[in-house]
C-alpha cells in the first residue's frame, strides 16, 4: 500500500475497505466505515489504518511551527435550492 504524505499535497487519496482518506494541506480527512473482522482481512486493514494514522502522527509532530487551530477553507455555504 502507498502511503499518502501528510499535508504535502491536495491529490493524494487512498482507500482501506470502505474508509477514504483524502490529503490536504491543512487536513487529512477519513470518513466512511470499516470492519475490523477478526481474520488476515482485519489484520491487513488494521495494519494499513495504523499505517496511515502513524504517518499523520508523525508529520504533525515534527511540524515546528504547528498552529493551535486551522480555519478550515471549505466551510459549508448556503446555497440557493434549484427546485424551487
Amino acid at each position: 500500500m502507498t502511503l499518502i504524505k501528510p499535508y504535502q499535497n491536495e491529490s493524494e487519496a487512498l482507500a482501506i475497505g470502505g474508509l477514504t482518506i483524502e490529503n490536504r494541506t491543512d487536513r487529512v480527512t477519513i470518513y466512511g466505515s470499516i470492519q475490523l473482522t477478526r481474520d488476515m482481512i482485519g489484520l491487513a486493514h488494521a495494519r494499513a489504518l495504523k499505517a496511515v494514522v502513524d504517518n499523520v502522527v508523525q508529520a504533525l509532530a515534527q511540524d515546528k511551527h504547528l498552529a493551535e487551530k486551522v480555519e478550515l477553507t471549505n466551510k459549508p455555504r448556503p446555497a440557493k435550492n434549484p427546485f424551487t
